[in-house]
């Protein structure tokens, strides 16, 4: 594993592959991860994820400083929209973010039922499919449904890795999958959590 500090204060951590390694997740997959620490409105890609509500409008946390970083257009085009159903994803306009998109993806609120972890699930699964319909190549994802939703961290780390692998299994039009955390101790989750999935 290889930890860098980028020009913008990131820090990331970048998998390398372990070619023959005979597990499940082909080992190409693994280069196509990134786990950093950061401002997800500020990074540099095709798309990022907004952790939405099913309203669209707008709200606290990543939702909150997506909104304001992408200025008043984001909040006019996402009234057009109509909101949005747990589990699933829209997409717009990046407007004044450096990423040309928005994927808007609405989280469960935690409950411990079985149905949380389907309904995560779906959100990376639908995120990214909206990904291949857009051609966008690199996307970012916050850690969905683990702020005020109270979805833990742990296990939604999981489900996000797990989930966003598969897709690359059958889907390698996706050059790159970030995990953007904004706190030290989300990091450190993801990254413990990828490591304990490629031994």
């Amino acid at each position: 594993m290889t930890y860098n500090l980028n020009v913008q204060g990131y820090c990331n951590l970048l998998f390398p592959a372990f070619p023959d390694s005979g597990e499940v997740m082909k080992s190409e997959i693994w280069k196509k991860l990134e786990v950093l620490q950061g401002d997800i409105t500020r990074l540099k890609v095709d798309a990022i994820v907004n952790a939405a509500n099913t309203s669209l409008l707008g709200g606290g946390g990543v939702d909150g400083a997506i909104h304001r970083a992408a200025g008043p257009e984001l909040l006019a085009e996402c009234k057009r929209i109509g909101g949005c159903p747990t589990g699933e994803a829209k997409i717009t306009k990046g407007y004044h973010l450096p990423a040309k998109y928005i994927i808007h993806t609405v989280g469960p609120v935690y409950s411990g039922k079985p149905s949380d972890s389907r309904l995560l699930k779906n959100c990376y699964q639908n995120s990214l499919a909206l990904a291949g319909e857009n051609n966008i190549a690199t996307i970012a994802f916050p850690a969905i449904s683990c702020g005020v939703y109270g979805y833990p961290i742990e296990e939604a780390s999981e489900i996000a890795v797990n989930t966003s692998c598969s897709f690359l299994d059958s889907n390698p039009f996706i050059e790159k999958i970030l995990f953007a955390l904004f706190s030290r101790h989300n990091y450190d989750i993801y990254v413990d959590t990828i490591g304990k999935l490629m031994a």
